[in-house]
């Protein structure tokens, strides 16, 4: 085994720098005891990731979803310079600076026009924390105690802390491990309507009923917007929401939209609740909001849950993480975020759209296939049996390509707003290759 010794040079070879991974880091998802070789990037340009073998492969995954500008943008580069350059940190209590003021002043123009107030967060996972307790402590404010449960729905993720586990499905979700210690939360069916489906009540009905039921104890519906993500990449139809704001509204309870992995564009609305047109009460962003430079997140809600809250016992919101309104990631955020507005986005997104949907077809056809299905810049390939991780991995690369399947899911989201056609072309043709070989699937 290697030793690590301090001071380790910058060039470490291939092998050594798999060896040293090994022994010393624990990956997310990962077990310390099985896990396969983990494959070095030294550097990432455009869309390409840098092995340290040589080696250049393409990102079909944005780093995990949040690299819409692809790596080492100069605009994004030339905005972390400069913001380092005036100070990378300072404390956001009694503090502002420009970047977070410049910065919120632009989601509030972007987002849900009912959406007023910004609080600053540093990952997904705290952001939905976040959304959580603002539901929770507003109706404390107004002496209904009682509300202190949340509806979601089943085959939805929404993070990896406790308040956001809580939120996971319980049973096919990532969290179960953790039942007997987290809240008790109020599960719907999970929505069962094609993305394009004509609309039928039933749909909804489970839902429905359970907010009719239990109107008194919920405080808020938590739900990702027309794609559910990491519980299963699933997208419903738009109407779905539609119903869910009107139930929210005929039952006195909140609407928290999720919107990490949806936001900025990767459905092909700038947020995925716009498919639908509906506003939200709370909304928590990510990802892709600093373009996957630096970790930022928001969490977004209306004047009627900020002055509810804020009029209560407490007289002010209970949160305040050590790195909330961070200048150098509020910087990198309003960087990306105007780069992105100052192109035609939309037009990418459905050009990506058109060619996932042509190019992975031929995949539908197949026996150890189940589904394929694409929305936006969002093509997911569904299996009958889990992939062989380790070996589907390996085969991706050796295509020269990146992808990250779970479960029976092989899915790509590619760096939409840099990735040219010979690229994506190059992308959809290896992973068609790789998923299908049967052999590469368990069972």
């Amino acid at each position: 085994m290697t030793d690590i010794t301090p001071f380790l040079p910058a060039d470490l070879d291939y092998q050594t720098l798999v060896d040293i991974d090994k022994q010393a880091i624990w990956h997310p998802y990962s077990s310390t005891l099985s896990a396969p070789d983990a494959y070095p990037v030294v550097s990432a340009e455009g869309v390409y990731f840098q092995l340290a073998d040589g080696r250049k492969i393409i990102d079909g995954m944005s780093s995990w979803w949040c690299a819409m500008h692809g790596y080492n943008h100069p605009v994004l580069n030339a905005a972390m310079q400069a913001q380092i350059g005036k100070m990378s940190h300072v404390m956001f209590g009694g503090i502002t600076h420009p970047p977070a003021v410049e910065l919120s002043k632009l989601l509030i123009d972007i987002t849900p026009e009912q959406l007023t107030k910004v609080f600053y967060s540093d990952s997904g996972s705290v952001a939905v924390e976040v959304a959580i307790k603002m539901a929770l402590q507003y109706w404390n404010s107004q002496g209904k105690d009682d509300k202190h449960r949340l509806l979601t729905v089943r085959n939805g993720y929404h993070g990896d802390t406790f308040g956001a586990m809580a939120t996971c499905d319980p049973v096919n979700g990532m969290h179960h491990l953790f039942s007997k210690v987290m809240p008790e939360h109020i599960f719907a069916e999970a929505p069962a309507c094609a993305f394009d489906a004509e609309w039928d009540e039933r749909y909804i009905s489970d839902l429905a009923n359970k907010l009719q039921q239990h109107q008194d104890e919920i405080a808020a519906v938590i739900i990702e917007p027309v794609v559910q993500g990491a519980g299963g990449m699933r997208f419903y139809s738009p109407h779905y929401l539609k119903r869910l704001r009107e139930l929210c509204d005929e039952y006195d309870v909140l609407l928290i939209l999720d919107e990490i992995a949806t936001g900025f564009g990767r459905t092909g609305e700038l947020f995925a609740c716009q498919h639908a047109g509906i506003q939200p009460d709370i909304m928590a962003i990510g990802k892709a909001l600093t373009g996957g430079n630096i970790t930022l997140a928001a969490t977004l809600c209306t004047d009627k849950v900020s002055d509810g809250i804020c009029r209560g016992e407490a007289g002010v919101f209970m949160h305040g993480p050590t790195f909330m309104g961070n200048p150098l990631a509020c910087a990198t955020a309003l960087a990306s975020t105007r780069l992105l507005l100052s192109q035609d986005w939309q037009a990418k997104v459905k050009h990506i759209e058109a060619h996932l949907k042509e190019a992975l077809a031929p995949l539908a056809t197949l026996d150890h296939i189940d589904d394929v299905r694409v929305l936006g810049a969002i093509g997911v390939v569904e299996a009958k049996q889990p992939v062989d991780m380790a070996k589907i991995q390996a085969a991706l690369v050796d295509e020269g390509i990146w992808l990250r399947p779970f479960g029976k899911l092989i899915y790509v989201m590619p760096t939409f707003m840099v990735i040219n056609d010979e690229e994506l072309e190059t992308l959809t043709k290896a992973m068609v290759k790789v998923v299908s070989q049967p052999e590469l699937f368990a069972g």
